[in-house]
């Protein structure tokens, strides 16, 4: 599979074609945010030409033409991730959005039923991205919570073993990363989500790693919260999902409140709507619903198991010729069902190394990638990432090792 996949039209990613420095374009930064297919960018420019209106209040055609294709593209994206008759989809702005939601939502001192209490638990692990343990952090601290953290082995990995000794009777949430956007580790999430059900906690999935190679199927989960981002599957920014448990959903109090989201508004009073309008307060970004939902069909079409198979091909590729290179450390090798390679070089500084790769045309990610705790607790600092898409070739990882191998020689 040294080419593309074959199911991409060529041209359908514009963008990739141009040259940066004198150089064709690698792009490795898919973690941060993957290019859009020509069918997300055609879907998205059909409604704005042909129906741009705002939704559910206008009996107009527009409106109505606008309100049939919002809810279309949340029954594409529900049967995407396999939700049944007992979830429900909501659109968010992106993961982040999500996840506030649920933390804000279930501490709220203010809900009928408030689901966290002071004294109660909330656990969540080193393996988190900021947006997935800075909510958690808040939530704590609002309703007297005490906040756990799962930490990982040596090599980076999560254990249910672990887990178990920190659940407990007070134990009321537990969330978890599908896979770490800062090393590239898959946790056993289905495990570690089964146990804390178990256990009676409401469960979070942060899976925006994973959508675009490898979809968590809701149908299978003991998972009652999981949000994704449109920017990180193929599709727009600004939008995302948060999915899960009907009943879940139900606990939540809202985040965003304001038009569309009450079934009625007195002068002193609201009565909020049921799901999923009540979470989804204000005019939302109906182009990107459209768009996102383009990509999930594009990811199918182009086969789930297909991409999942081409960049884990692109991940051992460059885990193995980057830690060949003298003095670089690639995090958490062993990982499998990722398409991240994360690395860090004696002696020299990430930003320095990626400056030196853009110059060739290589576009990776430096720093601390919104995982400050999990690189504290493996023992590093910033590093070097490399992330894959399905556009990427074994050509484009033999050119970021080469380009590291001269970067090293250069800055030491």
């Amino acid at each position: 599979m040294g080419d593309r996949l074959a199911s991409v039209e060529a041209g359908s990613f514009e963008a990739l074609a141009q040259r940066v420095h004198g150089a064709s374009l690698a792009y490795l930064d898919n973690a941060a945010t993957t290019h859009m297919p020509r069918s997300v960018r055609e879907a998205m420019d059909a409604f704005e030409v042909r129906d741009r209106s705002n939704i559910h209040r206008g009996v107009h055609a527009l409106s109505q033409r606008a309100t049939d294709a919002f809810e279309a593209a949340r029954a594409v994206l529900a049967r995407f991730v396999g939700a049944g008759p007992a979830h429900e989809l909501v659109f968010t702005s992106g993961t982040t959005d999500a996840l506030n939601q649920v933390a804000f939502g279930l501490s709220d001192a203010g809900a009928d039923t408030p689901v966290l209490r002071p004294g109660d638990e909330i656990v969540t692990t080193a393996l988190e991205h900021h947006a997935n343990l800075l909510p958690w952090q808040l939530a704590a601290r609002r309703s007297g919570a005490r906040l756990l953290v799962l930490r990982p082995d040596a090599q980076g990995r999560l254990h249910g073993d672990g887990l178990a000794r920190l659940l407990g009777p007070r134990t009321r949430v537990f969330a978890v990363t599908a896979c770490s956007n800062a090393t590239g580790e898959r946790p056993p999430y289905e495990e570690l989500l089964a146990l804390a059900a178990e256990a009676g906690a409401f469960t979070v999935l942060d899976a925006a790693q994973a959508m675009a190679h490898e979809v968590p199927d809701l149908s299978r989960l003991d998972c009652d919260f999981m949000a994704f981002s449109g920017h990180k599957m193929y599709g727009p920014m600004g939008i995302g999902v948060l999915a899960g448990r009907r009943a879940a959903l139900e606990r939540l109090a809202p985040l965003r409140v304001g038009g569309g989201m009450v079934e009625w508004a007195s002068e002193i009073d609201a009565g909020w709507s049921d799901l999923p309008a009540r979470l989804e307060g204000g005019t939302p970004n109906v182009a990107g619903a459209i768009g996102l939902a383009a990509a999930a069909s594009f990811i199918d079409a182009a086969g789930r198991d297909r991409i999942a198979a081409h960049v884990g091909a692109l991940r051992a590729h460059a885990v193995q010729r980057l830690a060949a290179l003298p003095g670089v450390t690639v995090l958490s090798p062993q990982a499998s069902g990722s398409a991240i390679a994360s690395f860090v070089a004696d002696g020299v500084h990430p930003h320095d190394l990626g400056t030196l790769l853009d110059e060739r045309g290589i576009a990776v990610r430096t720093g601390h990638h919104c995982a400050q705790p999990l690189l504290a607790c493996l023992g590093v600092g910033p590093t070097t990432r490399a992330s894959f898409a399905l556009y990427n070739t074994h050509d484009e990882v033999e050119r970021l090792a080469d380009g590291v191998a001269h970067a090293l020689e250069v800055l030491r």
